[in-house]
C-alpha cells in the first residue's frame, strides 16, 4: 500500500497555527484600545502591524517546502 502525498506536512500545519494565534493576538491588542474607536496607538499601529506580520507569517507557512529524504 502506498503512502499517500498531502499538500501540506506536520511542520506547515504547526507553523500555520502559530500564525493563526499571531493574527488573533493583532486582532486582539486592536481590541483593547481605551480610545474610541481604536483610534490609540494599539488600535492604530502595533495592532494592525502585528496582524499584517502574522497574515505574512501565513503566506510563509503555507509555501513552506520539508527538506527531502
Amino acid at each position: 500500500m502506498t503512502n499517500p502525498h498531502f499538500a501540506f506536512t506536520k511542520k506547515n500545519y504547526i507553523l500555520m497555527l502559530i500564525g493563526l494565534g499571531i493574527i488573533i493576538l493583532g486582532f486582539t491588542i486592536i481590541g483593547l484600545d481605551k480610545e474610541p474607536h481604536g483610534f490609540g496607538f494599539l488600535g492604530t499601529v502595533l495592532g494592525p502591524i502585528i496582524t499584517l506580520a502574522g497574515f505574512i507569517f501565513q503566506f510563509y507557512a503555507i509555501f513552506h517546502k520539508s527538506e527531502k529524504k
